[in-house]
């Protein structure tokens, strides 16, 4: 799409300079100031006609690194014009469009550009955009702003389409857990049976037709005259589950309709990736649930920290939901025992607190946090046996997150 700018303030003066000459010409009967006026008109078309033949666009690209934006980070946008130019160009400006949910400064100078319609010159251009909302949005299409060779008339040139940019949610780094990981049954004591192949005081069993030989345990076979092989190492990975509560009637009316509007349920979405990074940095295998049991995405190994960043771009549309199922939350965890599980809901009542009682009785280490919930109500889950913390709207829930696995209950302000 090209779309007519107005002429420079140079083409303004020769379009004015031409119709003066006319009209001076034909007052005073000045032959020559016709001509002059014929030339400075034929300048203009010349500049005008140069502008539509002068650039073609081959392509336009654009790649991000990183190729998904985190709420309040940063992303490097590279942008490719592949051109073809029958005349020489004079440099330019270019600016490149940003939807809502991003923020940068996207334009600079566009280079001159060689003539030769056979070869094509390829312009790069880059900037940095900041994640500002969660969601789908997009940048493009880039503008042109060129002038002819003469600087007389200006035109605005589009190239290229929208290209589409996933804004994740922060992942925001919350403090390790109150004790050594093994203790809440983390990496450090993941359960081992039946060791494989180590050393030679490991746990053996009689060989079966079809094991290899480089497993034959050669210290137990001698000691019990009968060969034996090295035990298949099995290893019970700790579990830990996260619980995000997207029941609309705690959370604004325009979550259930687009991410990234809502500033509480934000701040839930992010408290929930980051609490799910840190116990998978801690070595457990966590699974991200909704609060009716639903799974969010696949369960994230321990150590997988690129999978949890997987896991935020997934969340990048994710909005609230009609019905209320924080009840059910207990039914979940009831008749097991688990590790550590992390509640993140809304505006908690103290009713909702009883409801949650007894998953806390269920788990090594259950933690509460209710964004904008009262004081009061998280108190009442503290009573419960949660470690329990509110996390005001728009804020850091490293802070709340701290407060709730090192001292209980607190009102953060």
């Amino acid at each position: 799409m090209r779309r007519a700018r107005p002429l420079t303030a140079r083409g303004a003066g020769a379009l004015v300079a031409a119709i003066a000459s006319f009209v001076v010409a034909h007052q005073a009967g000045i032959v020559e100031l016709v001509y002059f006026g014929v030339l400075l008109l034929a300048l203009l078309a010349v500049s005008v006609v140069s502008l539509f033949v002068a650039r073609h666009t081959e392509a336009v690209t654009r790649s991000l690194s990183p190729d998904v934006v985190a709420v309040g980070r940063d992303s490097l946008v590279r942008v490719r014009v592949g051109l073809r130019s029958a005349l020489p160009t004079a440099p330019g400006r270019w600016d490149d469009t940003l939807s809502d949910g991003l923020a940068g400064r996207a334009g600079g100078l566009f280079p001159a550009i060689g003539s030769g319609l056979r070869s094509e010159s390829t312009v790069e251009v880059s900037y940095t955009v900041t994640g500002r909302r969660r969601g789908i949005h997009s940048l493009g299409p880039l503008t042109v702003t060129a002038t002819d060779p003469f600087g007389l008339v200006r035109r605005r040139f589009r190239l290229g389409t929208r290209t589409r940019v996933t804004v994740a949610p922060a992942i925001v780094d919350l403090s390790a857990l109150p004790r050594a990981a093994g203790e809440a049954g983390g990496m450090l004591q993941t359960a081992t049976a039946q060791l494989g192949q180590g050393t030679d005081n490991l746990v053996a069993r009689p060989y079966t037709p079809g094991d290899s030989m480089r497993r034959i345990h050669w210290r137990a076979t001698a000691h019990r005259d009968t060969l034996m092989v090295r035990q298949e190492e099995q290893e019970a990975s700790p579990r830990a589950t996260v619980v995000l509560d997207r029941g609309a009637l705690r959370w604004g009316s325009e979550a259930l309709l687009t991410p990234g509007v809502d500033p509480a349920f934000e701040t839930a979405v992010s408290t929930a990736v980051s609490a799910t990074m840190r116990l998978v940095r801690e070595g457990y295998t966590v699974e991200l649930v909704d609060s009716d049991g639903t799974a969010l995405w696949d369960p994230v190994t321990g150590g997988e920290t690129s999978d949890v960043e997987a896991l935020a771009a997934h969340l990048a549309t994710l909005t609230t939901r009609k019905g209320d199922d924080l009840g059910r939350v207990a039914v979940m965890f009831a008749g097991v025992l688990t590790g550590p599980v992390v509640v993140v809901t809304g505006r908690l009542a103290a009713e909702d607190a009883v409801a949650l009682a007894p998953a806390a009785h269920h788990s090594s280490l259950p933690i509460l946090l209710g964004v904008g919930s009262a004081a009061a109500a998280v108190e009442h889950a503290r009573g419960f046996g949660w470690h329990a913390a509110t996390v005001p709207p728009e804020s850091d829930p490293a802070r709340a997150w701290g407060v709730a696995i090192d001292r209980g209950v607190t009102h953060v302000r």
